[in-house]
């Protein structure tokens, strides 16, 4: 039965980065409106997980949900996207001094130690692999906001994250880059953030953590300015402020 529900889970995983693949590519158009029964013969799976991936889309921001059924490709301004990002970042950076202030024992950050363990990308990168490095970061942001032991800084979290390109997991595979979305770096933050917070800086935590959520800003202003040449994933989405 656990096997069995990891499979679905995996399945699930698969069809979201999919999804979130195509739409960025620009292979749905904005306002598009997307089905179940429409996209269970594109990607070869089963209504069930597919309906799920859609759910999945539709929490993070990329689509949105439709009364009458289905889901509908969303569009975003470029200053929707910059604000998203720009409160992500001082959530985040909060979120890291609390858990700095209000950490009781060192052992209570050993899942989010296991997960800078976890977090590691093999080289060539191959979609798999990208997937999980994605799932893996995911834990990690979501662990640090279990930390700061604030439910109502978790719920601001998760909803200034349900823009594009402004959640932690807002990074694109892209097979011919050998680091897409500077994970490298990421890592690095990674690793001083749980140092910050082990080591009860939490002004410091909360520096690194506001600067780590801000590693996409400039390549994602440049990538806008130049993005329909540069082949830049999800420009299709974004329309002039």
């Amino acid at each position: 039965m656990a096997q069995s529900r990891r499979r679905s889970e995996h399945q699930v995983d698969r069809l979201v980065l999919e999804l979130r693949q195509r739409v960025l590519r620009g292979e749905f158009a904005p306002g598009q409106r997307l089905t179940e029964l429409g996209l269970v013969p594109l990607l070869g799976a089963s209504r069930t997980p597919v309906r799920l991936a859609l759910e999945r889309l539709s929490h993070e921001g990329l689509l949105d949900a439709r009364l009458s059924g289905g889901f509908r490709v969303r569009a975003f301004t470029v200053s929707e996207i910059l604000d998203s990002v720009e409160v992500r970042a001082v959530l985040e950076g909060t979120a890291a001094r609390f858990a700095a202030e209000r950490l009781g024992s060192a052992r209570e950050l050993s899942k989010l130690k296991s997960l800078l363990d976890e977090a590691k990308l093999d080289v060539p990168v191959t979609i798999d692999g990208f997937g999980r490095y994605l799932e893996v970061n995911d834990r990690f942001h979501r662990e640090l906001w279990r930390l700061a032991k604030s439910p109502a800084l978790v719920r601001m979290l998760e909803a200034a994250c349900r823009v594009p390109f402004a959640a932690p997991g807002a990074l694109v595979f892209v097979p011919e880059q050998r680091d897409p979305g500077g994970v490298y770096v990421v890592a690095e933050h990674h690793r001083a953030i749980v140092e910050a917070i082990e080591s009860r800086e939490g002004a410091r935590g909360e520096a690194l953590a506001r600067e780590h959520s801000r590693v996409g800003r400039q390549s994602l202003l440049l990538a806008v300015q130049q993005g329909r040449a540069l082949g830049f994933p999800g420009a299709g989405l974004v329309v002039p402020t």
